[in-house]
């Protein structure tokens, strides 16, 4: 198993100095990968910063630690933004982005806009459109939501074939999605710090995901959750994880006792 932190950039944390200072400790400590929240969490009252321009300028203050969102509501991006932005990141990291890609669970951030939360038909059409994007050939698609008329990307993602796609959610509907791509997100815990998915729920969702895949053996499950210093979670790599995320956000602590806890290391 391999150990993240996901940082909610919601509130104090929404300071982009804050998560680069996390960052860099991170990959001082040993952690593999840094991701973020993507909310517009200021349409419900909390200061939010952009996850892709905090990533872009995490990228420059480390060398090797993976990037990504935890999870971006694709929907509320044209395709081909994303796709872009998406594949820039990968190149300014040296290869290093992951897309958490999802449908969104806060209804306002869309309302307040005057739009509504598409389903998940417009997000599978959505990332077909940006993976088609991201091979770097000539783009042809008329779906029921999108148009591409004859488009080539350019600069391309480094990764290849594309730039790892990890779906969150845990309706059936989100694990078929999950085991089209790479990766699956789940949120494992509360926000008073107490795991409230056990390691033998866990493995019966994992059941469930290979249901949907042959060869299951090549996709990551990413469970985010909480630890201490010197625990382990190996009940969760038995049961299928192959990432652990560590939830740092506001209502854990100050900033100083989760920049301690990103210091003592990973829960290996």
């Amino acid at each position: 198993m391999r150990y993240g932190i996901d940082v909610a950039i919601l509130g104090d944390l929404a300071e982009p100095a804050h998560v680069i200072t996390l960052a860099r400790e991170a990959e001082a400590a040993g952690w593999d990968a840094v991701l973020v929240w993507d909310h517009l969490a200021f349409t419900w009252g909390m200061p939010s910063a952009d996850p892709w321009v905090t990533l872009a300028a995490a990228a420059q203050a480390t060398s090797h630690i993976r990037l990504g969102t935890a999870v971006t509501a694709v929907a509320r991006h044209r395709p081909e933004r994303l796709a872009q932005t998406v594949a820039t990141l990968d190149r300014l990291s040296g290869g290093r982005a992951i897309l958490g890609a999802g449908l969104g669970g806060v209804r306002q951030e869309f309302t307040a806009f005057g739009s509504t939360r598409p389903g998940g038909v417009v997000l599978d059409e959505a990332l077909d459109v940006m993976v088609s994007l991201w091979s770097g050939e000539e783009v042809h698609h008329r779906g029921a939501h999108y148009t591409v008329d004859g488009v080539r990307l350019a600069p391309l993602p480094l990764q290849r074939p594309r730039v790892p796609v990890w779906v969150g959610g845990t309706a059936p509907a989100a694990l078929r999605r999950a085991a089209r791509w790479d990766g699956w997100i789940v949120v494992g815990d509360d926000l008073e710090g107490r795991m409230t998915l056990s390691p033998d729920s866990l493995a019966a969702q994992v059941r469930e995901l290979r249901q949907h895949r042959a060869n299951a053996g090549d996709l990551d499950v990413a469970i985010i959750g909480v630890s201490e210093p010197g625990s382990s979670v190996q009940s969760y790599a038995e049961a299928g994880a192959t990432w652990w995320l560590e939830h740092l956000h506001s209502y854990r602590g100050s900033m100083e006792q989760l920049i301690r806890r990103v210091k003592a290391g990973p829960p290996v």
